[in-house]
């Protein structure tokens, strides 16, 4: 189930391929995790009938071809060439060995970290904004509607619609809308319309008001919001920013990348990956590569969730159908959750702040391919602090649960194993969420 041709696209606005030259190490197709796992992934239902979805059902929503991905079973789809030349601007993201950190700590383990904060909006989220909207544009779609936590999801969004021609409208948790103004501006820089969620632009938002006026808002609520703009606008779509198979297949560029940056390091494996997990795109695309071998080679690295102890759906959520969203507006996924209704205290580390996690993530948790830990915040951002002060880099806010995980991990191994962190993006425009720690 490949995505549509390009052939197609000559002419069309910013979707002509520049005849830009990629580097070697840019991955030329996503990887499909689905294609290796021991039993098929339950299907996402529709939320009326609870029979499984078909395409008829995603297409108010979204293009074809990400439907079709969604539901895709071949191990590896093809990036379209426009797609892969924007890709180059920052891919490959570097793997970076933290010799400094492994003094500072005093382990034996040889820790790594792939570094997604090099994109021009400064975290992984890029890798599945592009192609969305790439997909979308193809389809005529002129507007993409969105809901992002901490900001990196809308910034990067926004960005993708500036460089493919599209307007975009995102709605914001109240929370980080508030404490993170710099993620608004950064939007609007690129031409996006940011409203802070719940709002009154929406019936769901209204709703939402008139339960609890001075709530701080859930990145459910906001996705009500956004989902419900997109369906009652005839040129708009969705995207979602995490949870859905194809954004997890999109960041496969990560993991993909990292497995052949340890070989050229002269790594066999690696023994242990970290990767933080909110809704769970960037632990996806780290990790489903190294699963992936590890079920087609008999290679043996395990992978770490690391969670927000404030928001921990893999660690106390059930593993049951339920909404994507507050109002009930979305599919009924089968996922780890902690109930449509949960509104998360609005911690720092805004973008974990879901009920749920993505359906293929809660499957390998519950095929016993991944492990889970809830970190909390406190020592997530003494973690940053520390990985900040060894290796010079700020890491996000939600990237310090994995940093967490990997350094108490490395300070008790005993022998020299080879560590990976997943650090999702940089911490410049979180400064805030830092001042209370530092």
């Amino acid at each position: 189930m490949s995505p549509e041709p390009e052939t197609s696209l000559t002419g069309a606005r910013g979707l002509e391929p520049l005849g830009i030259e990629i580097p070697a190490g840019v991955p030329t197709h996503w990887y499909n995790l689905a294609a290796d796992l021991p039993s098929p992934m339950p299907p996402h239902l529709h939320p009326g009938t609870k029979e499984p979805l078909g395409p008829a059902d995603l297409a108010p929503l979204f293009p074809m071809a990400l439907i079709m991905q969604e539901v895709a079973t071949d191990r590896y789809l093809e990036i379209p060439q426009v797609v892969r030349e924007i890709y180059a601007k920052w891919r490959p993201s570097p793997l970076i060995r933290a010799a400094r950190l492994e003094r500072e700590l005093g382990t034996p383990a040889r820790i790594y970290y792939k570094y997604e904060g090099v994109s021009p909006a400064g975290s992984h989220k890029p890798n599945t904004a592009i192609a969305q909207a790439y997909y979308n544009a193809v389809e005529g779609i002129t507007k993409l509607t969105t809901e992002t936590g901490a900001g990196q999801w809308g910034a990067s969004l926004s960005m993708a619609c500036a460089l493919l021609g599209m307007e975009c409208e995102v709605w914001q948790v109240r929370a980080s809308y508030d404490a993170k103004p710099y993620r608004k501006l950064q939007m609007q820089t690129y031409g996006a319309t940011c409203h802070p969620s719940p709002s009154t632009l929406t019936e769901a938002g209204r709703a939402m008001l008139a339960n609890d006026p001075d709530t701080t808002g859930s990145l459910g609520m906001a996705i009500s919001e956004a989902v419900e703009a997109a369906a009652k606008d005839p040129k708009a779509h969705y995207s979602l920013g995490s949870v859905l198979n194809h954004v997890l297949l999109h960041q496969t560029v990560i993991g993909q990348e990292a497995l052949a940056q340890l070989a050229a390091a002269g790594e066999e494996q690696a023994d242990v990956v970290f990767g933080c997990a909110g809704g769970g795109s960037n632990l996806g695309g780290l990790s489903f590569p190294f699963i992936g071998q590890n079920l087609r080679e008999g290679t043996t690295t395990r992978v770490v969730a690391c969670e927000p102890a404030a928001c921990p759906s893999l660690t106390q959520g059930e593993y049951r159908y339920d909404f994507g969203d507050v109002a009930g507006l979305t599919p009924l996924l089968k996922m780890h959750t902690l109930g449509k209704d949960f509104v998360p205290p609005p911690i720092h580390a805004g973008g974990l702040r879901y009920h749920g996690m993505a359906p293929m993530v809660s499957h390998v948790v519950e095929l016993g391919l991944m492990s889970a830990i809830a970190v909390e915040q406190d020592h997530a951002f003494e973690a940053g602090v520390v990985f900040a002060r060894a290796e010079g880099i700020i890491p996000a806010p939600e990237s310090t649960h994995a940093v967490a995980g990997a350094i108490d991990y490395a300070r008790r191994v005993t022998t020299p194993e080879v560590i990976v962190i997943g650090l999702s993006g940089n911490g410049i425009l979180d400064l805030p969420a830092y001042e209370a720690y530092v």
